[in-house]
């Protein structure tokens, strides 16, 4: 092998320039030539460039990332792994995971897509789970953009052309338009499984001498350097980058899940790693680096589907539907049976050395010998500089609103493309198969039944950027919260977050404000709701030509529920009481600031958020998911986007019902209906009674606000009924108008 000092195969001499192309700083290159103690090649360079990237680095973000919580007695495994994992009892655990992939998606809409799903759903089942649900965090650009109807459209068919292939069901998801993403899209894909909780399979390669196995697909050229792409900023040759966008096949996605899930079963799995973004390159190191050993391949031997592919390549691409194993030394020939069963490829293509050193051959030379240390634990991790924000204002309802009637506004709000239904796009994905969907798509958090039991698994996916641009601590607590509601809301119990950090430059100390400061309040209030980050991701330079997206956190949330019977939807029947949890009957005014009714109504004049009460969404989001399971709530909805009164009116246009809500006499009427206050539910309840009077002893805020009806109107106070029927065509028709060109 290569000593130290001498450069193995000699590419034409890498320069600065060649480090700055792939997206390296002028320091980084000198770190890279200080640890090398020479210049490297290519293929050597190729690789710092992918393991520095923010993509596989975390170098802006790990040091706000470290103060997040991330253990518990329910947590299996944390941070660091391919998903994570939690204790659900019964021996089994869930283990989850959400990842982004944006830029791919904004110059591929349909493969990008695709394959964010399938490579979230590699994630999962490399920790020997069966993957039992998906869900996502779409965010578009403004409705009217030239681009957001085709961005739409191909994003949609990537996620069900994946997922429904695939077979695993879609249960939930949110989908946003702004105008700050009409540049850069946002698509997060989460996926969720299911393992025995005494057989998770990790990544750290172990046994010098043992066998490094090449699985799945063979490598082409597409998803070269996708890992760096991911970690630039946009400009006006964005189209350029097609090259770097992966292409999927879900059906090559599934022979390769059950053929991993037969081998674990197998016991001969030492230790196995998805090759997501950075291909073969993040594979190796990761799984040596987490040993504290050292990986020799031979790159003649990875089976590819191009010819004259270099060690450059073969190292960067990021091709789908590949893993890289570590096993057992007597365990080669069973797990080539099994490959070749499925019809996958399965070549030894190395072996676990001791060195501690990545070394590569290829056409009998040596392509790469580098120490891994600098790659991983050595990366630069930057403390960026921050900015000071300003605090915004308090907003007074009285300074935005008029005297137009409840019903005239809510239309208004019910008819934009934020409260829209979704409905047009979760259709497009199958919520049904594997028959254990409970909750599909288009409530407050989907649900599938624990296979064989009456026990429930719950996630949600949630964010409100606007919040985070106006008080990043507040926002990122805010995201949390909100998830916690939509479990609670039917009923289930939060265990556990992942998220999606989705922001522009770190480089820039506003960003990075937005960033740290998120991050900060998402810490906050993990704690207060003991719900632990134990997996995520960091997606930073969305932004194109300078102009950042609104800043987006995104939280996926997973909980479960001990009886799917008891679990309830949004839906009301006629003759229900409706009760508001979380505010009192002197309440008579609401937080506007910052609200879609500010939004879209207003103008949105500079403001705060609404504040965040951890305690209070501890003990309300407790307190609605006992009643649930006593049977004293029957539906339930969460208040969020466009507050009380659009949420009443969700409520009755999913149960075909009608509903008379009181007005308070006095205060501002508007700022009721529409303030976004924070910690709030609507319930339905056959006993009004005996819900007052469980929150009066469990201390928690309640007011009786009105009933449901069999009349097919919906009334507040004095005003006007408005038509179900105009409400509910209202929210189905503006979707399909805006893809329909209407």
């Amino acid at each position: 092998m290569s000593d130290i000092m001498t450069a193995p195969h000699q590419d034409p001499a890498m320069t600065f320039e060649n480090a700055a192309s792939m997206g390296l700083s002028r320091e980084e290159w000198d770190l890279i030539l200080t640890r090398l103690g020479r210049t490297p090649n290519l293929c050597e360079l190729g690789i710092f460039s992918a393991m520095w990237s923010e993509h596989c680095s975390y170098k802006s973000s790990k040091k706000w990332l470290k103060t997040l919580p991330t253990e518990g007695p329910q947590v299996i495994q944390g941070p660091g792994e391919n998903a994570g994992a939690v204790d659900i009892g019964d021996g089994l655990a869930a283990i989850f995971k959400i990842e982004s992939h944006n830029h791919p998606s904004f110059i591929e809409p349909y493969q990008g897509a695709a394959t964010g799903v399938g490579g979230i759903l590699r994630d999962v089942f490399t920790m020997g789970a069966r993957p039992v649900a998906l869900l996502n965090a779409l965010r578009f650009g403004a409705a009217d953009h030239e681009k957001t109807r085709h961005l739409l459209s191909g994003v949609v068919s990537g996620i069900g052309g994946y997922g429904n292939c695939i077979g695993i069901p879609t249960i939930g998801g949110e989908v946003n338009f702004d105008a700050s993403y009409n540049g850069n899209i946002l698509v997060n894909a989460m996926a969720i499984g299911l393992a025995n909780s005494d057989r998770i399979f990790r990544s750290a390669a172990t046994g010098p001498g043992n066998p490094v196995i090449y699985v799945g697909a063979k490598t082409g050229r597409d998803g070269i350097h996708g890992a760096t792409m991911a970690s630039a900023e946009f400009s006006d040759e964005t189209e350029s980058k097609r090259p770097t966008v992966q292409v999927g096949d879900p059906f090559t996605g599934k022979l390769l899940m059950e053929a991993c899930l037969e081998l674990m079963a197998s016991d001969s799995v030492l230790a196995i790693q998805d090759m997501g973004a950075a291909g073969l390159t993040s594979s190796s190191v990761e799984m040596a680096s987490k040993g504290g050993l050292g990986m020799e391949m031979d790159l003649d031997l990875v089976p590819a589907r191009e010819d004259g592919m270099s060690a450059y390549e073969l190292m960067l691409s990021e091709s789908q539907e590949r893993m890289l194993m570590v096993l057992k030394p007597d365990a080669t020939d069973t797990a080539r049976q099994i490959f070749e069963k499925w019809d996958l490829d399965f070549m030894p293509i190395g072996k676990v050395t001791e060195t501690g050193r990545l070394v590569l051959l290829k056409d009998g030379d040596v392509a790469c010998d580098i120490p891994l240390a600098p790659l991983v634990d050595d990366a630069p991790e930057y403390d960026r500089p921050q900015a000071e924000m300003a605090k915004r204002p308090t907003l007074a309802s009285a300074d935005i609103t008029d005297g137009r009637p409840v019903t005239e506004v809510l239309a208004e709000l019910l008819g934009s493309v934020d409260l829209a239904s979704r409905r047009w796009i979760y259709e497009q994905y199958d919520s049904q198969v594997m028959a254990d969907t409970i909750a599909p798509p288009g409530g407050d958090a989907g649900l599938v039944r624990i296979h064989g039991s009456r026990r429930g698994l719950a996630a949600s996916t949630d964010c409100t950027p606007r919040y985070v641009e106006a008080d990043p601590r507040t926002g990122g607590a805010q995201a949390v919260a909100e998830s916690w509601r939509n479990l609670s809301a039917i009923g289930a119990r939060g265990l556990a977050i992942t998220n999606n950090l989705n922001f522009g430059n770190p480089e820039r100390p506003e960003i990075l404000t937005q960033m740290a400061q998120s991050v900060l309040g998402m810490g906050d209030a993990a704690r207060a709701l003991d719900t632990p980050v134990v997996s995520g991701n960091v997606s930073l330079y969305n932004e194109t030509d300078g102009s950042a997206i609104l800043p987006c956190p995104v939280i996926g949330m997973v909980g479960t529920i001990e009886d799917i019977g008891a679990a309830v939807g949004m839906a009301p029947t006629a003759g229900m009481a409706l009760v508001v949890i979380g505010q009192t009957a002197e309440t008579d005014d609401g937080w506007l600031g910052v609200s879609l009714y500010a939004r879209n109504l207003a103008g949105s004049p500079d403001a705060a958020p609404p504040p965040v009460d951890l305690q209070a969404e501890r003990r309300n989001g407790l307190f609605v998911q006992q009643q649930i399971a006593d049977g004293l709530i029957t539906a339930a909805h969460d208040i969020s986007d466009g507050g009380l009164a659009v949420a009443v009116a969700e409520m009755c246009i999913a149960g075909r019902i009608g509903a008379q809500v009181a007005l308070p006499d006095g205060g501002n009427r508007h700022g009721w209906a529409f303030g976004e206050d924070q910690a709030r539910y609507i319930v339905a309840t056959s006993d009004a009674g005996a819900l007052l009077a469980e929150a009066k002893a469990a201390g928690v805020p309640a007011a009786a606000i009105g009933s449901t009806r069999d009349a097919g109107e919906l009334q507040f106070g004095d005003e006007n009924a408005i038509s179900l029927e105009d409400l509910s065509n209202l929210v189905e028709a503006t979707i399909p108008a805006l893809m329909s060109g209407g």
